[in-house]
């Protein structure tokens, strides 16, 4: 089985992209072009890491950002899987403490990545949606996420690593979106755990969404967000430190691959672990 430090290195190579700030309510905030590189040093263990941003539209010229880092290992606040995707953030949630993740999904020559912001005192604030591909590629965007394409049955397999195994637990994994009244009911399944809940909002007569942020019953309300790319982003409204919640993101890299990237805390708003689902439509 692949160590956590040679999934790291499918993310290996230079990756060309754009930073943009999504909002509350889905409205796109600032962009800026990126290069990110990722290069193999002449140890073993060692990886040079560069993140060059630039003004939008302007990644030829001098970068407004120049962020540079060796990575000879890897921290407990990441983690890899299989593919080269990963997710990392906020360990455990405290009072006063600004909370956040990010997820990092890869397929291929591209990569789609989407950072999670909230604000000190727990009250989620905004995201940063990533979009990237391996330079010499022309692989195309994915298109806008709408609801509509994630109506149906999904099967395939999770990986779930906790914070006190790193080894990854092989799961069996579905997902299924159907129309109820005023809304979508979710049934998702990982193993032997069930969770049914509803999205708030339905399809209009074309059998497209109609909202791009809409409230989520898990049962608890939550925020679900529909993004550029083929993304979506699920997590509670607020996160404390006296209750149990999960936190997710979502990628349609193609008309029937759906990959989830989930990161759950305990009571105690302690990472407890992280889950990659990949899911193909039946």
């Amino acid at each position: 089985m692949a160590s956590q430090w040679d999934n790291f290195l499918c993310n290996l190579g230079e990756w060309r992209g754009t930073f943009t700030g999504i909002d509350r309510d889905a409205r796109e905030l600032e962009s800026t072009d990126s290069i990110l590189s990722l290069e193999q040093g002449a140890e073993e263990r060692l990886v040079h890491f560069r993140l060059c941003r630039y003004a939008a539209g302007d990644r030829g010229g001098t970068p407004i950002r120049d962020n540079r880092q060796d990575y000879r290992s890897l921290g407990r606040q990441v983690v890899f899987f299989n593919s080269g995707s990963f997710c990392k953030g906020t360990l455990q949630v405290a009072p006063g403490t600004v909370f956040g993740g990010e997820f990092g999904f890869i397929d291929g020559d591209r990569r789609h990545r989407l950072v999670q912001l909230h604000q000190d005192d727990g009250r989620f604030d905004q995201l940063v949606l990533i979009r990237e591909w391996r330079s010499g590629t022309d692989q195309p965007e994915c298109p806008p996420l709408h609801l509509q394409q994630l109506m149906g049955r999904w099967d395939g397999e999770a990986q779930r690593i906790t914070a006190d195994w790193p080894e990854p637990e092989t799961l069996v994994a579905s997902l299924e979106l159907s129309p109820q009244s005023g809304g979508v009911q979710w049934r998702s399944q990982l193993g032997s755990d069930t969770l049914e809940g509803s999205l708030e909002g339905g399809l209009d007569a074309s059998g497209n969404n109609t909202q791009a942020v809409r409230t989520a019953r898990m049962p608890d309300p939550q925020r679900f967000i529909l993004l550029l790319d083929g993304g979506y982003h699920l997590s509670p409204e607020q996160v404390s430190h006296r209750g149990a919640f999960a936190v997710e993101a979502g990628w349609l890299s193609g008309p029937n691959r759906l990959e989830r990237l989930i990161r759950r805390f305990d009571a105690s708003g302690a990472w407890l672990d992280s889950t990659q689902v990949v899911l193909q439509r039946l």
